[in-house]
């Protein structure tokens, strides 16, 4: 039977084979020449305005004069296509285009647009496996070549539809999904911007004592020190009880973490990257306690998170490996405002800059402990900061869990209520 696995209640009939040339019109995009670029012309679409499933503008974007054009504008509701891309997981990814002006736009030459009066469904359609399948068996590209979508292969495709009335409804049920997704993102983007400027605003600028915005009642001069006099840095583990392959299990007494769990989000943990209690026992350096700072010192240079309560409370044990530091506070200090402040542009910028090697960018323990700290003297001021971007943290963490899992639900309904094989 030519029919998904889930359907809205009152259609039971199979599915019907059509080209996809049938439900949409496809067109090639703008070829123009350097000189053509004009700032303030009709701007041209590529594969960067396209987030994820989202269509998006920006400031950077190309514009091109009008005397340029010779193609058709698009218009909102067209599906926007990536056809040619460096990079092969790019080609091919799609979304509909929305809020832009009439004749202010026009899609580039390394794209496609497919124009349909049902947009919502077959775009969703194009999220199903029937176009995950033709990627992969029709996109060209490797070995330093440019992976290419060919607009006739894409129009011969055969693709199953439901009746009109069908479609709309599983058109309208997708654009919904898409709608809370960008709602969430962007809601999430809006504080990650927010957070960004107040860290700007709420830490001294290079040669100031004072922040730009200080909370009320608090005044004097904020005092400058080095890391290592209010903390203390120590090592992850290494040597001979390093755990091997056959040390971890999903039963575990101890988790043992690498600098992939660790992102300025927080601690990212995987169920398979427990060790036993005797295993943990033997090592040496490397046993997290609450409050303790975790920085990676190889790999993805500079990430920081914080082992407070919370996440304590989730994972009693843990370690770190010998990728990354542990800062464990030693002085009357706010362990949530070090956290913040080495997150900060101030933060990152010394980490950056005490950093070695281009392989593989890398810190060593005593350059750490050099790190100048900025922070007012009194612990009130300390932890209101620390209290104040901690909570943006976990608005922006709530934001992008609504938005990873309706991502899944949408993967997940995109596998139900399309057929699992054209035929």
């Amino acid at each position: 039977m030519t029919a998904p696995k889930l359907r809205f209640k009152g259609f039971s009939d199979d599915w019907v084979q059509r080209k996809f040339s049938d439900i949409a019109e496809t067109r090639r995009g703008l070829t123009y020449k350097p000189t053509d670029v004009n700032e303030g012309g009709i701007r041209v679409l590529r594969s960067s305005n396209i987030n994820d499933d989202l269509f998006e503008v920006h400031e950077d974007d190309v514009f091109v004069n009008i005397n340029a054009v010779n193609i058709p504008y698009t218009k909102n509701g067209d599906i926007l296509i990536t056809s040619a891309n460096g990079s092969n997981r790019l080609v091919g990814k799609h979304t509909i285009v929305k809020g832009i002006e009439e004749n202010s736009t026009v899609h580039g030459g390394f794209m496609l647009i497919a124009s349909s009066d049902e947009p919502e469904f077959v775009n969703a359609s194009m999220s199903s496996a029937w176009y995950t399948n033709f990627i992969k068996v029709f996109v060209a590209g490797g070995n330093g070549a440019i992976g290419n979508l060919n607009k006739k292969d894409l129009d011969e495709q055969d693709v199953l539809v439901p009746c009109r009335e069908e479609r709309d409804r599983i058109g309208s049920f997708f654009s919904n999904l898409d709608n809370l997704i960008t709602l969430y993102q962007r809601k999430c983007d809006t504080l990650k911007e927010l957070k960004k400027g107040m860290l700007q605003k709420m830490f001294p600028k290079e040669g100031a004592n004072v922040p730009e915005f200080r909370f009320k009642g608090f005044t004097g001069d904020w005092e400058q020190r080095k890391l290592s006099d209010i903390v203390d840095v120590m090592d992850g583990d290494r040597g001979k009880n390093y755990p091997t392959e056959a040390d971890f299990s999903e039963q575990g007494h101890t988790l043992f973490l690498n600098a992939s769990n660790v992102t300025n989000q927080g601690f990212v943990f995987n169920d398979t990257q427990f060790i036993t209690e005797d295993k943990s026992n033997s090592m040496g350096n490397g046993k997290l306690q609450l409050d303790d700072i975790v920085l990676t010192s190889r790999g993805s240079l500079g990430h920081i998170a914080w082992y407070n309560a919370a996440v304590m409370n989730q994972v009693p044990y843990a370690r770190i490996n010998s990728g990354m530091l542990i800062l464990r506070k030693k002085s009357d200090v706010n362990t949530s405002y070090v956290h913040q402040y080495m997150k900060s542009a101030k933060g990152q910028g010394q980490i950056s800059f005490m950093s070695f090697g281009s392989a593989q960018p890398q810190l060593t323990k005593k350059g750490v402990e050099g790190l100048k700290v900025q922070f007012p003297n009194d612990l009130a001021e300390q932890e209101k900061l620390g209290d104040y971007f901690a909570t943006l943290d976990s608005l922006i963490t709530l934001h992008q869990r609504k938005c990873d899992a309706l991502k899944e639900l949408k993967k997940g309904m995109l596998q139900k209520m399309f057929p699992e094989a054209q035929k």
